[in-house]
């Protein structure tokens, strides 16, 4: 054999080693493989040249749409007979199939990394949602490099990839501008992100990222994320598909809608004018008639009965009645709105050419609708944060502005009850369906042949499988040198063509909060710990005092019948098996607290030592959890530049409308204002600044004296080049958070504005050359 035979030869061996099998990598990346041919001295006696291909997608591999909304009920949208028009929605099951025993993790966090990496949502780091992690395995807040995500295994296989919208898999101190941008979309899988990170944002003034660089906020006060995602998801799509013409993609949009706050264009609320003033004792018959003419629930399921929180509409003042519907109008509003405009993405898939191997998968919800808003709903979500008396004083006024970007709205509990039908609870009481069971609807008409219904039990831990499978890829043994987690999720794909397929999974736990639930053959045992999913002090319970219930499933739909006492044996051995599986599952150990969870663990801080601060502007969006602690205590700003009788614009800002507080020039004089989430609001303003200044100050002088001193005020002096040119005082400060989903800000105002008297986002306009902030 010859010497060029020879090194050819050799490294088709190299490359059939390292490659696994024909469908697909094992160890990913795959292999850098050598040229496959001979080298001689020039390339006159050398093979001829070649470049290394990446690796392919399989042949016949389908375009993948992954869609995800937030906080929606099984009984919300009319395509599971809800009382929300959904005419995109009803339109693609017409095109497919309606899966209605599909089930979530119950809170947002763990259902979306138990859905990107096909892994239960303890094992992926996510037992709760990022900001209330601890540290324990089941609980960092971040997906583990053992538990690869389904994106990440696409990406190696050729497909390009996409993430729009709702990011809670990137704890607070990595989100900022320096990083770490290891947990961010872009380092798990997704070569584009377009979106935001946290558990909400305000649909008017989002904070959000291209890859990891904060976007500029729009000025368009006609603004609404909901259509921008669709826009960047749809412009994506075209281009690379353009650019790589055969290349299949996996976009994954999911929109922040229809999770608090509760936000949508006027038009759009109107149109439910009136349409809830019967009350959600009303919606839950209505609905649950619908739903069994639909099929979605059998024909012999029970309507769940009012939990005892739930006061019933009858029993309401009729004052009240007219905020809750109005509430609930909003709420429609939103959702009818969401539903248009991802019904644009989805018109824009159809007119594809490959559109019939394109395989959609729409879950029509994280968890189930949300009663974090109480018994009342609320005007703002850091009220219960900083231990705030509630003054959500629904007004005509406010009334008349809800749905707007002046409020962080939220809907009376009774309606996320209503939302739920035909389940009891809501989200995060996984110990009942409707924390955890949500449509699910699947599209693919290269291989869904008739439109139907599927009633196998299905988790959200399914669907990576189900990806995978479809794209003919095998989760690998390994990536980036870190062994895998075996995947804890089933294929669905053998139930699109047989409504009578054996069921894909026999078991399944839930947790949250210490609420628990454990699913097996058809069989459900409940421990419901906690039913007020707001109460912040659950220092008093004891899930081992919880009482157990037991429910047949397979006669049962809707959780209705309680069989504990008939059969204590089997509900004994429901109950070692949650135990056995929250062994296995990094479960353990149970945390039930909220409050204390939120505000008593030290969390990864890079500066919690740090007193003095640098900034240049450009700093955008710095989360709370890693910027200066200004709470109560007494700090000192600086900004640094060439100030003008031109200059003006945003010097520094933290937080935005729920609260917060900024330090900006207009017309001439420094100002400085506090917002204490919306109960009250204070501004100092300078005399007319000298015309020309080096340096503008503000100061604040705490009154506290001792460390449980929160929330108290202080004076605030303003000065230009070391001379007093302004003082005011501010009575109360917020003790604890300014808001759950806005940062700090050099320069300009990202996010929602923290008052109205300035023009928004009010960039700097002049030689601002820096702002230094000192903690006293």
């Amino acid at each position: 054999m010859t010497s060029r035979r020879i090194a050819l030869a050799a490294a088709l061996v190299l490359l059939a080693a390292s490659a696994g099998p024909a469908h697909g990598q094992q160890v990913l990346p795959a292999p850098d493989t050598r040229f496959p041919g001979s080298v001689g001295r020039t390339y006159r006696d050398s093979d001829p040249p070649s470049f290394r291909t990446p690796l392919p997608a399989p042949a016949g591999a389908p375009n993948i749409v992954l869609i995800m909304l937030d906080d929606v009920g099984f009984g919300q949208f009319s395509v599971f007979g809800g009382g929300i028009p959904s005419p995109a929605l009803e339109r693609l099951a017409s095109e497919g199939l309606r899966y209605t025993r599909f089930h979530t993790a119950g809170i947002c966090s763990p259902t979306r990394a138990a859905l990107l990496t096909g892994r239960n949502p303890h094992v992926a780091g996510f037992g709760n949602v990022s900001e209330l992690s601890t540290g324990y395995d089941g609980y960092t807040g971040a997906i583990p490099r053992s538990t690869a995500t389904v994106a990440d295994v696409l990406r190696h296989h050729g497909y390009s990839t996409a993430m729009f919208g709702k990011n809670h898999n990137t704890a607070g101190w990595e989100g900022g501008p320096a990083g770490p941008f290891d947990r961010w979309p872009t380092s798990l899988g997704f070569e584009y992100f377009y979106g935001f990170n946290g558990w909400g944002t305000s649909q008017w003034h989002p904070l959000l990222y291209e890859n990891t660089t904060a976007v500029p906020p729009s000025a368009d006060p006609a603004y609404q994320l909901n259509a921008d995602l669709v826009d960047h998801a749809i412009g994506w799509m075209r281009r690379t598909t353009a650019t790589n013409a055969g290349r299949p993609f996996f976009l994954y949009l999911a929109p922040g809608a229809t999770h608090a706050p509760h936000h949508a264009p006027r038009e759009w609320i109107e149109k439910f004018r009136g349409r809830f003033d019967a009350g959600w004792d009303e919606y839950r018959k209505q609905t649950f008639a619908r739903q069994k003419a639909l099929g979605v629930v059998p024909a012999d399921t029970q309507l769940t009965p009012r939990p005892e929180l739930v006061r019933a509409w009858d029993a309401l003042t009729p004052a009240q009645r007219r905020v809750y519907a109005r509430q609930m109008e909003v709420f429609a509003g939103f959702g009818a709105y969401t539903d248009h405009e991802v019904g644009r993405l989805l018109d824009a898939v159809r007119s594809r050419p490959d559109a019939a191997n394109t395989l959609i998968l729409y879950i029509v919800g994280d968890n189930g609708a949300s009663a974090e808003g109480g018994p009342d709903g609320e005007l703002n979500e850091i009220g219960a944060a900083n231990r705030l008396e509630r003054r959500d004083e629904f007004t005509d006024a406010v009334l008349a502005k809800l749905g707007g970007p002046a409020f962080n709205n939220h809907f009376a509990w009774g309606w996320a009850w209503a939302m739920n039908t035909p389940f009891r609870y809501y989200k995060q009481l996984v110990s009942h369906l409707g924390a955890t069971r949500n449509p699910l609807i699947v599209s693919w008409p290269a291989r869904i042949k008739a439109p139907g219904l599927r009633r196998q039990f299905l988790d959200v831990t399914d669907l990576a499988p189900t990806l995978l499978e479809a794209a003919g890829v095998p989760m690998p043994t390994q990536v980036d040198g870190v062994d895998q987690r075996p995947l804890d999720g089933v294929s669905l794909l053998k139930t699109l063509a047989d409504e009578n397929a054996p069921e894909v999974r026999r078991t399944q736990y839930f947790e949250v909060f210490g609420n628990r639930g454990i699913y097996q053959d058809g069989w459900f045992a409940s421990a419901p710990l906690e039913t007020n999913p707001g109460n912040p002090d659950r220092s008093h319970l004891d899930p081992d005092k919880v009482t157990w219930e037991l429910y047949d499933l397979n006669r049962d739909f809707s959780q209705a019948v309680d069989l504990a006492q008939e059969q204590p044996a089997r509900l004994r051995a429901l109950q070692e098996l949650w135990w056995a599986e929250a062994g296995k599952n990094q479960v353990l150990p149970i945390d039930w607290r909220a409050g204390e969870r939120m505000a008593g663990i030290v969390r990864p801080n890079s500066v919690a030592a740090q007193k003095h601060f640098d900034y240049a502007p450009g700093i955008a969006g710095l989360p709370e959890s890693i910027a200066p602690n200004v709470h109560n205590r007494s700090w000192r700003i600086a900004a640094k530049g060439e100030f003008t009788a031109r200059s003006s614009g945003m010097l520094i800002t933290q937080g935005g409308m729920p609260g917060g507080w900024a330090l900006y020039v207009l017309e001439g004089r420094l100002v400085y204002e506090y917002n204490v989430g919306l109960q009250a609001r204070y501004g100092v303003v300078s005399s007319t600044l000298p015309a020309k200044a080096a340096t503008l100050e503000a100061r604040f002088a705490y009154e506290g004296k001792s460390p449980r001193d929160f929330g108290l005020g202080g004076t605030v002096t303003l000065w230009a080049d070391g001379r007093k040119v302004g003082e005011g005082r501010i009575d109360r400060t917020l003790p604890f958070v300014f808001s759950m989903t806005e940062g700090l800000d050099v320069g300009a105002d990202y996010g929602s504005p923290v008052s109205d008297r300035y023009p928004f986002p009010f960039p700097f306009v002049g030689r601002l050359a820096g702002v230094t902030l000192d903690l006293e």
